[in-house]
């Protein structure tokens, strides 16, 4: 399936909307766009995401990859983030759409 310009600017438009101290999931995003699977979140995440708050994007587990997990757990906190060790707080981080 190819993903469609609309659908990228959706999922850009709802990255731009999560706020500060809150996070979403790939499939959080997924979802909210209509899309069929979070995979194609994570691709536009990593081809076009360098003006959004992409920090604000997390795995369901709340743990960043191991590549990014310094740098996003930094820039979360200095959201006011609930983190806890290594994994932001899902049960009260989660922002809804």
């Amino acid at each position: 399936m190819v993903t469609t310009d609309a659908q990228i600017e959706h999922v850009r438009a709802l990255v731009a909307a999560i706020p500060a101290g809150f996070v979403a999931t790939y499939g959080d995003l997924a979802d909210a766009a209509g899309l069929s699977t979070p995979r194609t979140v994570g691709w536009i995440m990593r081809t076009d995401s360098s003006d959004l708050p992409w920090h604000r994007v997390v795995p369901a587990s709340g743990k960043p990859a191991p590549h990014l997990a310094h740098r996003q757990l930094s820039r979360l906190a200095l959201d006011g983030t609930p983190i806890s060790g290594d994994r932001v707080d899902m049960s009260r981080a989660r922002h809804t759409f």
